[in-house]
């Protein structure tokens, strides 16, 4: 298991990209994650939806809020394979 200070958080791109939502959830499931929670909630003029995704024995959180983007959280190591992928995977031509 990951130490809580080996966590980071990357924007990946802006919440409201359906192909960036696509491809995240695509290289997710190429990983093997199995989602485990979803949430939903909206304040004011921001909405957030976050869910949680097991991978293996760790964990990383996908969290889409307005004004803010889309980001990955979890293990530093892990959280940056899964932007890599996604980035490289935005890039193809489709």
């Amino acid at each position: 298991m990951t130490k809580p200070d080996e966590n980071k958080t990357v924007v990946l791109g802006p919440e409201y990209d359906q192909r960036l939502r696509g491809a995240v959830l695509e290289v997710l499931a190429r990983l093997g994650g199995t989602p485990s929670k979803h949430e939903w909630g909206i304040g004011g003029s921001q909405e957030v939806r976050t869910l949680e995704v097991n991978i293996g024995t760790d964990c990383v959180i996908l969290e889409a809020e307005t004004y803010i983007g889309l980001s990955v959280q979890g293990p530093a190591k892990l959280v940056d394979r899964i932007s890599e992928m996604v980035t490289a995977k935005m890039t193809r031509v489709s």
